[in-house]
């Protein structure tokens, strides 16, 4: 088995010199580093990383630590980690929480007992004894997707200055523009959630809609608390009332969804339009809505938040708020290695902008141009759409005759005084929304 001796030789250079070209030390001229690097190729060198981390006390591996590795969502995100890790010469340790606050510490533990240099985590609704563990031991953190500390004031569009803060425990709060624990900071990177489910909800009431339903996800988590926020500011912008009756938690799972649908469909004032806050959920819906014998959207329109990738394909299509998940997971590595590298620079709260993929399952005519929709937080003036400022609780839809006034859904709607045209113009629409970094990038 060849050494880096041998690599040293052949090349006809120093030890040093190989050591410096292995691991990227300093800088070697690069006639110098071709000719290293031929040498490690000729005689079949492969280093040893365990006596380099004897050394260097790094194993250049990133522990990651993400539930439901099965959802298309965070399928993307583990794509995006992976190849953030590989193009900067990690490899990746990968354990799933299952969402449980135990089991999540159970298997941080563990990574970090395997000596990954840092770890990528996506964490539970009650992250306190995660935190209290990786404070104590001083462990380089990113938390992915959902936040330990998610103001909605600190992250998203200034227009939801005032939301509520979701998921604070203990000490670990906001502090000098990053997350803190009481003696470590860690960063953080997710979507915008707030201003794209308003944006959502402000297409639907602009539709005509005036009761719509919200399959809410895990409680607990930032994003299920940071979706209900952009739910409600939806409704407050088109002057709507928050009907708590219209909100049901679907777990984040498609099973619980289900059974929510259901719920929210036998009330004796149902939604007219429906929206889902993740994806697995908004299978759970659908099959709710096929189960009593509904169609989107002549019965019931939807809209859902995480688009994944068969959802070109339903019929209708689905309108969606599509999350930059790949971009999510490499720039989780970006911030971990950054931090890796300066361990005491303020942590920081990455948001990125999220994509408003405009399909027919929200009632639009399908296929025939592009629009972008007004969001209620852009600040428009509603007093020039007099002819729909009172649309009716049930706006009048093309479906089941059969029905009763009280059980009939509505389906296709068509925004009062909008010409033929004006719809056509509005089904294939994609625009961005949100994104902001809180704290100093380098």
């Amino acid at each position: 088995m060849a050494t880096m001796l041998d690599v040293a030789r052949h090349a006809g250079v120093s030890i040093a010199t190989v050591s410096h070209v292995l691991n990227d030390s300093r800088p070697v001229r690069p006639q110098t580093r071709q000719a290293v690097l031929d040498a490690i190729e000729a005689l079949g060198y492969t280093p040893n990383t365990l006596a380099r981390s004897l050394v260097t006390a790094r194993t250049r591996s990133i522990g990651l630590a993400v539930s439901a590795i099965s959802n298309p969502y965070f399928t993307e995100i583990l794509q995006g980690v992976e190849a953030g890790a590989l193009e900067h010469g990690y490899s990746l340790l990968i354990a799933d929480p299952h969402d449980d606050p135990e089991h999540e510490q159970k298997v941080v533990r563990l990574l970090h007992e395997r000596r990954v240099d840092g770890l990528i985590v996506a964490p539970s609704a009650d992250p306190s004894g995660l935190l209290g563990y990786l404070g104590r031991h001083n462990v380089p953190t990113v938390f992915l997707d959902r936040l330990v500390d998610s103001g909605v004031s600190t992250v998203d569009s200034g227009t939801f200055a005032k939301g509520p803060r979701a998921g604070s425990t203990n000490a670990n709060v906001a502090e000098d523009d990053g997350l803190a624990a009481p003696r470590y900071r860690f960063d953080q990177i997710s979507a915008a959630n707030a201003e794209p489910m308003t944006q959502l909800v402000g297409h639907l009431t602009g539709l005509g809609h005036k009761r719509i339903g919200l399959i809410a996800g895990l409680p607990g988590l930032s994003t299920t608390t940071e979706r209900i926020f952009g739910y409600r500011q939806g409704l407050a912008g088109a002057g709507l009332p928050y009907d708590e009756r219209l909100v049901v938690h679907g777990e984040s799972q498609t099973q619980a969804a289900e059974q929510a649908t259901g719920a929210l469909l036998s009330l004796a004032a149902p939604p007219t339009a429906l929206v889902t806050a993740n994806n697995a959920m908004t299978i759970g819906a659908l099959r709710a809505l096929q189960d009593l014998g509904l169609s989107v959207p002549d019965d019931l329109a939807l809209c859902c938040f995480d688009d994944f990738a068969w959802a070109d394909l339903f019929a209708p299509r689905l309108t969606a708020v599509s999350q930059p998940s790949r971009e999510i997971g490499a720039q989780a590595v970006r911030l971990l290695l950054e931090r890796l590298a300066s361990p005491e620079r303020p942590g920081r709260t990455v948001r990125l902008p999220c994509t408003f993929v405009h399909r027919s399952s929200c009632g639009c005519p399908e296929d025939t141009g592009e629009r972008t929709p007004r969001s209620p937080s852009a600040g428009s003036d509603r007093s020039d759409r007099s002819d729909h400022s009172n649309p009716p609780d049930r706006p009048e839809r093309s479906g089941r005759s059969d029905r009763s006034d009280q059980s009939k859904r509505p389906g296709r709607s068509k925004r009062s005084g909008q010409s033929d045209q004006d719809q056509s113009e509005s089904s294939t629409q994609s625009d961005r929304i949100g994104g902001r970094v809180k704290g100093p990038l380098s």
